[in-house]
């Protein structure tokens, strides 16, 4: 598979990927929170898990050269379709909120995913409150 022509999970991937990577900071819990997603959601039903690491793998490798970021947005978006970006929008929250809050990068590549998916804000603040109420602790 090239860098040019990726698959919707792939691309889903991609999302969670640089929502982790947006602070520079890729922690554990995020690598976790990811590899139980892509466990979990009924989107990855039929997804192979040894494709995981080579998807985050190939992904970073985009992300560190110049315009990477642009990059894989536009690759995921490609390969997303938009009956699936409300679900990438959830994912990337789900993985912005992983180590306990949303840092200010992250917040940021929230905004820049529902300008890029067409996201309203009350769709979006919706999809915010049901993430943290699901992660809400005692």
């Amino acid at each position: 598979m090239t860098n040019s022509s990726i698959d919707y999970q792939t691309g889903l991937i991609y999302i969670m990927v640089v929502t982790a990577a947006a602070d520079s900071n890729l922690k554990d819990r995020e690598l976790y929170i990811i590899g139980d997603l892509v466990r979990t959601l009924p989107v990855f039903r039929d997804y192979d898990d040894a494709r995981l690491v080579p998807a985050t793998e190939q992904c970073a490798e985009i992300l560190a050269v110049e315009g990477g970021l642009d990059a894989v947005l536009g690759l995921a978006q490609q390969a997303i379709p938009d009956t699936l970006y409300e679900t990438a929008y959830a994912i990337a929250c789900q993985v912005a909120v992983a180590d306990g809050t949303a840092a200010q990068e992250e917040l940021r590549l929230l905004e820049m995913l529902r300008d890029r998916f067409n996201i309203d804000r009350l769709s979006a603040a919706a999809i915010e409150r049901g993430v943290a109420v699901l992660n809400r602790a005692p």
